[in-house]
């Protein structure tokens, strides 16, 4: 508290203390993802859900428009007792949990090495903690240019800068000229390099990395981090592993992560948002791959440390209806086999819209698997506005819209490529 004779100087103090540091201007969480959804949801209250085409949500939704949640999960929820729902979580996470998480994430496919993980609130947590732990104020990290928006704020706002590059070849594949050439360029200039790589079910355009496209990547980073003053941090974000293909065929790209040079370290960002279908209740984990056991305690320490200095701890309901569920073979059944129903309704939605697009003459990025596709446009916001008016809603990117096949019934699926063309044709 300070105390001043001078009512003058008072007033000035006073009003210092509202304004924000030049860092923090300008700054707004207004998302424009949550903002179509909004407007969708109030027309949708007003003429009726069925004459409404929410194609924005990134939630699985039923072929009635209803929140799926897994059976299992909403069972286990149930089952919960107070002090399970209640009570608070060690910072790290419980260890039962943190086991269950890594078995979840990898399956049959678990890397060679040293691996260790720390409770976050979702995907987001990991996201944040290895931009803020891994790499210095004004460092540049590394994402793809077709890439989930939040990705851009979650560096800009620990004060570093967001450096893209090119995510496919012309033909549809990974690029890898593209990651090596930024990957080298970074390291030029700093010592250490962070790496977005959302190359399973992409958000927002539903392409799968292959095994060997995995691997291409992890070799630029091992010629690139010869020079063992150089480090590389890859977040793999795996937020749709769970819809991305057959449960152990999608995972076994995970072995590549095995054995690297110490000064590689691997992250997986594991959510239980879309595999568990537990959104809302913000629970995932960080899983550091290390082949040196002293780089994975570092990993645990100081990650652990940042989520007391951040969230504190993390849910522990969801924590524990996981624990629940991964305790029992029989429930472990169950949670597959509601996942692979929805899966397969996903890739029924998407195989309509794939079709019909294809015979519209619509173009898209190559989609395999996921919660989107994403269609390049010129002018997204504009061909978003024309469709709105016909009560269609997507999500305007930079390079395109993002249509979200988890949320849009079959029946609704079709005919929207015809939309698409027919906007197309008036060169919008």
């Amino acid at each position: 508290f300070f105390f001043f004779n001078d009512t003058a100087t008072t007033e000035i103090y006073t009003l210092s203390l509202h304004d924000a540091l030049p860092i923090s201007k300008g700054k707004s969480a207004e998302d424009n993802i949550f903002a179509a959804n909004n407007r969708a949801i109030a027309l949708a209250k007003e003429i009726g859900v069925e004459n409404v085409t929410n194609a924005t949500v990134g939630s699985i939704l039923d072929e009635d428009g209803s929140l799926v949640v897994l059976d299992v999960v909403k069972q286990e929820l149930k089952n919960l007792t107070p002090p399970e729902f209640c009570a608070y979580a060690p910072i790290k996470g419980y260890d039962e949990f943190l086991k269950d998480c890594i078995d979840q994430c990898f399956g049959k496919s678990r890397p060679e090495g040293y691996i260790d993980a720390c409770a976050t609130p979702g995907g987001t947590g990991v996201l944040h903690h290895v931009v803020h732990n891994y790499s210095e104020p004004g460092d540049e990290v590394l994402i793809t240019d077709w890439h989930w928006g939040a990705y851009d704020s979650l560096i800009d706002d620990n004060n570093r800068k967001v450096r893209t590059f090119s995510f496919l070849t012309s033909d549809g594949h990974f690029n890898a000229a593209s990651f090596k050439e930024n990957v080298e360029d970074i390291l030029k200039k700093q010592d250490n390099i962070v790496i977005i790589l959302n190359g399973i079910a992409n958000n927002p355009t539903g392409y799968c990395m292959s095994v060997a496209e995995w691997q291409s990547a992890v070799d630029v980073l091992k010629e690139a981090t010869k020079d063992e003053t150089k480090n590389a941090i890859l977040i793999a974000d795996v937020a749709y592993l769970d819809y991305s293909g057959e449960k152990e065929e999608c995972r076994e790209f995970f072995k590549v992560f095995g054995g690297l040079p110490k000064n590689i370290l691997v992250v997986c960002a594991y959510t239980l948002s879309k595999g568990f279908t537990m959104y809302g209740q913000r629970m995932g984990a960080m899983i550091g791959i290390s082949s040196d056991k002293d780089v994975i305690k570092e990993y645990v320490d100081i990650n652990q440390y940042s989520s007391r200095a951040t969230w504190s701890n993390c849910n522990s309901a969801a924590q524990h209806a996981m624990i629940r569920i991964c305790q029992d073979p029989e429930k472990i059944k169950q949670l597959d086999a509601e996942r692979a129903k929805y899966y397969k309704l996903i890739q029924e939605r998407a195989a309509i819209f794939v079709e019909e697009a294809q015979k519209e003459g619509v173009k898209f990025v190559p989609y395999i698997s996921g919660f989107f596709i994403t269609i390049p446009v010129t002018n997204s916001q504009a061909v978003c506005d024309i469709l709105e008016k016909d009560h269609v809603f997507m999500v305007p990117l930079k390079k395109g819209i993002r249509l979200a096949v988890c949320s849009v019934s079959k029946k609704k699926m079709h005919g929207l490529a015809h939309k698409l063309a027919q906007i197309g044709r008036a060169h919008v």
